[in-house]
């Protein structure tokens, strides 16, 4: 069967009509509409075609239909298509935002907060704002250095120029050309690396590599594996997690509680606040339903975008809400917000 103009736009106005109302939609009042000139009979056959496609599906007998993911996917994609260049238009939001932008603070956090919350205000949803942290916690540099007592401090650089130390205690002295050799070896096989990247043939061959220093080799991978596993815990700050009260498809108590508990902890928001971080220059990712990997969230939809702190440092804004969600108001906000942390930022 194929989804034609005329079932695309009576898709959209199901779910344009779902969007404002939160209720069924029949074929009669979709017959209304000034640009339909179709009857009820006619329409009601096109969207029994939409649900044996699959997007749209029936709550009960008798009663209007609702979209299903598939079609929401349809047209959260077609919309991004058509109204690119509009989403980058000014919001509402703007002026309170630049007088954010505009405030002189110590602390990147204390900007990040007054932006969740403006967003949550603005768009009455959940906010969710990340801290920016290096794309993928690539390995930029590394360094051993002997110092006295039997000492060696390993020096680990990531993208975005983070720095973490380690002390490594040694049982034998090493002379300088023992370290130089040791320090191209590293920095030969792991930089550009992420965690992911470094893997076990890898470590094999650089101890085989590091000959009778094989085990020291192996404990400076480890520091190296412990620096850039430490930065995967990124902190978020949300705003506006009551507003899950006002949509009644979220308000459920087993529901909403799960989804507030995942708010609080934060900790299954990593992965979510993670994924092609810095990779997708566009920055805008729009998850529905099933397509987010945060169970809690599966009767949600989720659209992030990513700013840029820095070069190789990112960081992102999300909004959480109903699947309903006026997503074009959404776009828009976010698209203002990054726009204006990235000036912001760039320009500090």
């Amino acid at each position: 069967m194929e989804l034609d103009e005329r079932k695309k736009r009576i898709l959209k106005a199901v779910i344009k009509n779902y969007l404002d109302t939160g209720e069924p939609v029949g074929s009669r009042t979709i017959s209304k509409y000034a640009d339909f000139s179709l009857s009820p009979a006619t329409i009601r056959n096109e969207m029994a075609d939409l649900e044996e496609m699959g997007y749209l599906f029936s709550p009960h007998t008798s009663a209007g239909r609702v979209p299903t993911d598939a079609g929401y996917r349809l047209y959260v994609d077609e919309m991004l298509e058509e109204k690119s260049e509009e989403l980058s238009r000014k919001s509402e939001s703007l002026d309170r935002m630049q007088d954010i932008m505009d405030k002189r603070v110590d602390r990147i956090e204390e900007v990040l907060k007054d932006m969740a919350k403006m967003l949550a205000a603005n768009t009455q949803y959940t906010s969710v704002v990340s801290m920016p942290q290096a794309n993928r916690n690539r390995l930029k540099f590394a360094q051993i250095t002997a110092l006295d007592a039997g000492k060696l401090l390993c020096t680990i650089v990531l993208e975005g120029n983070i720095v973490k130390n380690h002390m490594i205690n040694l049982n034998r002295e090493l002379n300088q050309e023992t370290l130089l050799k040791l320090n191209l070896l590293l920095n030969n096989t792991l930089n550009g690396l992420t965690l992911q990247e470094i893997n076990f043939d890898m470590a094999s061959q650089m101890a085989s590599q590091a000959g009778e220093h094989a085990e020291l080799a192996t404990e400076i991978l480890n520091s190296i594996v412990a620096a850039i596993g430490s930065e995967d815990g990124i902190e978020i700050f949300t705003s506006g997690a009551t507003n899950i009260f006002r949509y009644p498809e979220l308000s459920d108590s087993n529901r909403a509680s799960e989804l507030i508990s995942t708010l609080e902890e934060k900790k299954l928001l990593t992965n979510l606040m993670s994924e092609d971080l810095g990779e997708n220059t566009t920055g805008i990712k729009v998850y529905i339903g099933e397509e987010t990997s945060v169970n809690s969230m599966k009767d949600c939809s989720v659209i992030t975008a990513t700013y840029e702190f820095e070069d190789g440092v990112y960081g992102k804004v999300g909004v959480i809400g109903p699947k309903r969600m006026d997503y074009e108001k959404v776009l828009s906000a976010l698209k203002d917000v990054t726009g204006s942390l990235d000036k912001k930022f760039t320009k500090d």
